[in-house]
């Protein structure tokens, strides 16, 4: 089981980012660092724990849709932040999507896994998407205490500014199928109950699966299009050395 799994029965995949080893062999500081899946269906307890494990901001990277029709929880004390990381409405697997793209998850079990690179590399190269990547750097400098990150691509570039591993980052990212087997799972029962296709459910897995492939999309669409990880940090994200070092300062054991 994945040690940095949090105690949540009503979000899929929370996790604490702590323990994770970045620069200087200084280890992430616990409690600073979270990502989940969507919150819109926490509980009354579920919600408790976050505030008494010090969350202070939740940064929302779904669409303005999405966040509408089911937005986050309002807990005392905690600051909601919507910042769409795609300019597109919708997210790949929710209903509209499912609808919009029925035949094709019908007829070719390989084109969620087309269109999920299709997104990654989107996320690397459209202004809006990095503009978004931005701010969540600046929202992380000016935190003090507590923090709440969301999704594996924003995830990447924070803790390769905290100087962790590009291995152990991959690592952190492919634990997303471990924590979401049983989540697939039912999902997948309910589509075949529902006498969907098998060509159908391969897309739906893909769509709530990590690999690989994703993630070196990331690095490969970098590579090609900026040179390297470094550089894009610099000259797209526009992370300064002094940027760089408020954020290890805060989110780095000393």
């Amino acid at each position: 089981m994945y040690s940095n799994l949090l105690p949540i029965t009503t979000a899929i995949n929370p996790r604490e980012l702590g323990r994770l080893t970045g620069f200087s062999n200084r280890k992430i500081q616990m409690h600073r660092l979270l990502r989940t899946g969507d919150l819109s269906k926490m509980s009354p307890e579920d919600r408790q724990f976050l505030k008494d494990y010090g969350v202070v901001k939740i940064i929302d990277l779904r669409s303005k849709a999405e966040s509408i029709s089911h937005p986050d929880p309002q807990i005392d004390g905690v600051q909601n932040i919507s910042l769409p990381l795609s300019s597109e409405e919708g997210t790949l697997g929710g209903e509209n999507n499912l609808k919009q793209e029925a035949k094709l998850y019908n007829e070719n079990p390989y084109a969620a896994f087309k269109m999920m690179c299709d997104h990654y590399r989107d996320h690397v190269i459209e202004i809006h998407d990095q503009e978004t990547v931005r701010q969540v750097l600046k929202i992380l400098s000016e935190t003090d205490e507590g923090g709440k990150d969301r999704t594996g691509f924003v995830a990447l570039f924070v803790l390769y500014i905290l100087g962790v591993d590009l291995e152990l980052i991959r690592q952190d990212y492919l634990a997303s199928n471990e924590i979401l087997t049983e989540y697939r799972a039912v999902r997948d029962k309910k589509f075949q109950e529902a006498g969907k296709s098998l060509t159908f459910r391969a897309n739906m897995r893909i769509l709530s699966s990590a690999s690989d492939s994703l993630f070196d999309t990331i690095l490969l669409t970098i590579e090609k299009e900026y040179g390297d990880l470094e550089t894009y940090l610099r000259d797209v994200l526009n992370v300064t050395p002094e940027l760089e070092n408020k954020l290890r300062e805060l989110y780095l054991e000393r």
